[in-house]
């Protein structure tokens, strides 16, 4: 079973993802397990502060190394993990490849960042990976934690009912997926393709190939630049 441990200072934007859908029935199937941890329970005083200013000024206030360094020490005292990762805007732009990776691995820990980001001796004494889901900023890193795990356990064997769809999303072949059609065959004049309803399934092989050459070349010709047909 694969084991994903999200830290975070908000624990409940992760309630819902969690607790529906594909993500639901990998834990009910027992082939993955999302556990969310709040850093305020491993901070000290009355107010349970995880954050502070900055050191040399500046707006906005820092994730403290303490706290981080004890929930992370306890959850590594308890199993190995494969990564930790630190969701951060300024890491590793997350793509179907590295899902892939992600995906054969059996524990997991990910971090979310807050207010200006983590202290940095964090970065250097515990994070192995650092992951960014685009070039922009959120308010934290929960929904981006979020996005992985969804993206990493719909790949895990028996997940899905139909294996085989996970292999065929887009980016799995550098390609966007191609259109899909289901019925009616014919709506307000618009007609389902008469290839999809000949039932020769090399033709029809062949076509999505086409189609999904064309559109990835239409909407996303940078991935073109890496392909050799």
């Amino acid at each position: 079973m694969m084991r994903i441990d999200i830290i975070t200072v908000v624990p409940g934007l992760l309630d819902g993802p969690f607790s529906h859908s594909i993500l639901k029935r990998a834990e009910e199937k027992g082939l993955a397990t999302v556990k969310v941890h709040n850093l305020r329970d491993y901070a000290t005083g009355k107010q349970k502060q995880v954050d502070d200013y900055a050191f040399g000024g500046g707006a906005g206030m820092v994730m403290m190394i303490e706290p981080i360094a004890k929930c992370i020490q306890e959850l590594q005292s308890e199993r190995d993990y494969d990564e930790i990762i630190y969701l951060t805007p300024d890491g590793n732009t997350f793509n179907q490849n590295m899902a892939n990776e992600l995906s054969l691995k059996g524990n997991l820990m990910m971090l979310c960042g807050h207010y200006k980001g983590v202290d940095e001796r964090v970065r250097q004494k515990f994070i192995t990976r650092e992951i960014s889901i685009g070039d922009f900023v959120l308010s934290g890193g929960e929904l981006a934690a979020a996005v992985l795990a969804d993206a990493i356990i719909r790949l895990i064997p028996g997940v899905l009912n139909d294996e085989t769809s996970a292999l065929t999303d887009s980016f799995q072949d550098g390609l966007l997926a191609p259109p899909v059609f289901t019925r009616p065959a014919e709506y307000e004049g618009m007609k389902v393709p008469e290839i999809l309803l000949s039932g020769h399934q090399a033709k029809i092989e062949d076509w999505r190939f086409e189609q999904s050459v064309r559109r990835t070349k239409d909407r996303r010709p940078d991935l073109m630049e890496r392909k050799d047909f």
